[in-house]
């Protein structure tokens, strides 16, 4: 049975998903103004070779994307969704002794999402979890955000969070929750072993029966003249000290 395909676009993501073996794509379409460019940056057009690809003016792609204020730079791919891979599977499968995976609870901005998944890619971390109802699984500004993030990054989709986050203590994980009510600076901690780090949404946190399943909570110090940080911003500031800690 063949799967349902769905738009992705922008330069980034749409590169990266021609460069994954494991991404089917059905085809490309793309401006002659976006191939002059890609031409220009020697970027290699082998990766097109497989791919129907189909040339389209600028409007053309405008309208094929909708009206969500997506910019297409010009280059759109049809795909199909990536094999999944269950957090049960990675967990019997991974034998690393520093596994940091990122749990995030009612957030569902594709923008935020995007650029969470972009960060975590960045700075190394090893998988991301999200519950299934509020993951925008094919949106268009998901993967733009994420800037190709999506082909390198291991996302768990789960129906009951509390459910995943039980299951990882029981393998050993540290269930770390930053939360805006936390008296601990999260730079005193040293951040070896394995590691569960939970985000809420910015406008309700963490909820409480969830927060009773971590093991600590931590917060970001910043000055007291703004209230709270970007969701995405948190996260890239966690991810990336963990990942120096994690290097030293």
């Amino acid at each position: 049975m063949k799967k349902t395909t769905f738009l992705i676009v922008g330069k980034h993501a749409v590169l990266e998903a021609l460069k994954n073996p494991n991404r089917k794509i059905e085809r490309v379409f793309l401006t002659e103004d976006a191939q002059k460019k890609l031409n220009r940056e020697n970027q290699n057009f082998n990766l097109f070779k497989k791919i129907n690809v189909f040339y389209k003016s600028r409007k053309e792609l405008d309208n094929l994307c909708g009206r969500d204020e997506t910019a297409h730079q010009g280059l759109v791919a049809e795909v199909e969704q990536l094999e999944e891979l269950t957090l049960k599977e990675f967990i019997i499968e991974n034998k690393k002794k520093n596994l940091n995976l990122i749990a995030l609870e009612e957030v569902s901005d594709p923008r935020n999402i995007g650029s969470i998944i972009r960060s975590a890619v960045a700075f190394k971390m090893d998988g991301i979890i999200v519950k299934a109802r509020s993951y925008p699984s094919k949106s268009k500004l998901l993967y733009k955000s994420a800037s190709g993030g999506v082909e390198h990054l291991k996302i768990f989709k789960v129906s009951n969070l509390n459910t995943a986050l039980k299951y990882l203590k029981s393998k050993d994980f540290w269930i770390s929750a930053f939360d805006i009510s936390a008296k601990k600076d999260f730079t005193k901690s040293d951040w070896k072993g394995k590691n569960v780090l939970l985000f809420g949404s910015e406008g309700f946190g963490i909820k409480n029966k969830t927060l009773n399943n971590s093991d600590f909570k931590y917060k970001i110090e910043i000055n007291e003249n703004i209230e709270s940080l970007n969701i995405s911003n948190t996260v890239s500031i966690v991810c990336h000290y963990i990942s120096k800690k994690i290097d030293e």
